[in-house]
């Protein structure tokens, strides 16, 4: 397996992988199988991430057979054993763990039925508009929950009453994390089937919260669809899960949770895979900050510009951490994003994507606002080119070339 190589980053020579619980043993060797990042960036990620997961499941890697502590096969690529995912590419992470059990794959370990369980519920969902409708809501109804108003639209589109129990176990597929950042704790509060917390507060086993609450509490962007609040019974945390020091395993951290976007913290979706896996795949599809020639003075403008540098500087953190671990050979896997040059892979056989259009896509808004289907079938496009550039040049050179883009009309 080869390793990317992005220019020389000497800021990082002491980089260190990072621990996400304080309860992991720092001394575990890391497992086989592969960790997937599916970063935020409103609809623009989640089609992106969709597909980039289209490709995946074209190359067999998201086979159902089970690869926990067992050695990695000889030859072709390993099987995803984790799925990491923030705002955005939590929507599609979520619908993929909710209809993984339905998925029918064949003896090339190909999801058959994953255009109509998947790809089609994630159209459908791009044709329609949820954050203005929600801030106008809140705004005529400020005695409304606006996160309440986006849960509403992932339940009634998406997720129906399924629960987080309803994600495949680590026995039947990868195991599907949801990244939230907590506001009161300033830590990643996870959301999977195993458990729901975050390493100060502690962890509940075997959670039953609605999927549609835990994909918007991911995507729960500052400040207009944050907070979402969750109120679980503090008897619920398990008291083993609680640091040795510095523990909120009290009221009101236990009886009244906040959380906003996991992009807070990390917008790549990266650590909760970091610390366990050899083989770790980046998508970002996440946007860009441009430069201002004249930020606006005034409050709202500057709070809004702020943001996105806060945004713009974790994330580039993030993407820093992921590269130069692979030169360096701490960890395995590629990156791709929205605003990677295709002909950077150096792979002949990758499909035409100019980068000046593909630059186009990236600088589509960080909305969940309705898409055309033109802007879709292009996205997606561009998300399927990238990833299949990425993997055929750096996780796995004999894997063959597709046959074209997924839709008509490349990316634009």
């Amino acid at each position: 397996m080869a390793y990317i190589s992005a220019g020389n980053l000497d800021a990082t020579k002491n980089l260190q992988p990072v621990r996400y619980l304080e309860t992991d043993d720092p001394n575990r060797p890391l497992l086989p199988g592969i960790g997937l990042c599916l970063s935020g960036g409103g609809y623009r990620a989640m089609l992106f991430h969709l597909g980039a997961i289209w490709r995946l499941n074209e190359l067999g890697m998201l086979r159902k057979e089970i690869l926990v502590n067992k050695a990695p096969p000889a030859t072709g690529p390993q099987r995803l054993v984790r799925i990491s995912s923030v705002s955005g590419g939590s929507i599609t992470a979520g619908l993929l763990g909710l209809k993984w059990k339905s998925l029918n794959f064949d003896s090339a370990n190909v999801a058959t039925n994953f255009g109509p369980l998947v790809v089609e519920p994630i159209r459908a969902m791009a044709g329609l508009t949820l954050d203005a409708k929600a801030i106008l809501l809140g705004i005529l109804s400020p005695w409304k929950n606006i996160a309440d108003e986006i849960v509403a639209a992932h339940r009634k589109h998406l997720y129906g009453r399924a629960t987080l129990q309803d994600l495949p176990s680590d026995s039947d597929g990868p195991r599907f994390v949801l990244n939230a950042t907590s506001l009161q704790t300033k830590a990643l509060w996870r959301f999977s089937k195993p458990f729901m917390g975050d390493y100060r507060v502690g962890l509940i086993r075997n959670p039953t919260l609605e999927l549609a609450m835990a994909v918007a509490a991911s995507g729960a962007s500052p400040p207009f669809l944050s907070p979402v609040e969750l109120t679980p019974r503090p008897a619920d945390f398990d008291p083993t899960t609680a640091p040795l020091k510095d523990s909120l395993q009290f009221e009101p951290y236990t009886s009244d949770v906040r959380l906003t976007d996991g992009g807070v913290y990390d917008n790549l979706g990266l650590e909760t895979v970091w610390k366990s896996y050899q083989t770790i795949l980046v998508s970002d599809g996440g946007g860009a900050t441009d430069d201002e020639k004249k930020p606006g003075k005034g409050w709202l403008r500057q709070t809004y510009r702020v943001l996105n540098l806060f945004d713009y500087q974790v994330g580039s953190l993030r993407k820093r951490q992921a590269i130069a671990s692979y030169q360096m050979h701490l960890r395995q896997g590629t990156y791709w994003g929205m605003r990677t040059d295709i002909c950077d892979y150096k792979l002949p056989t990758a499909l035409l994507c100019p980068h000046k259009r593909t630059l186009v896509l990236a600088n589509t808004p960080t909305r969940l606002k309705k898409m055309d289907p033109q802007l879709q079938d292009r996205i997606i496009n561009w998300g399927y080119a990238v990833c299949d550039a990425a993997i055929r040049t750096h996780v796995d050179p004999t894997a063959p070339a597709p046959a074209g883009f997924p839709y008509p009309g490349g990316v634009g």
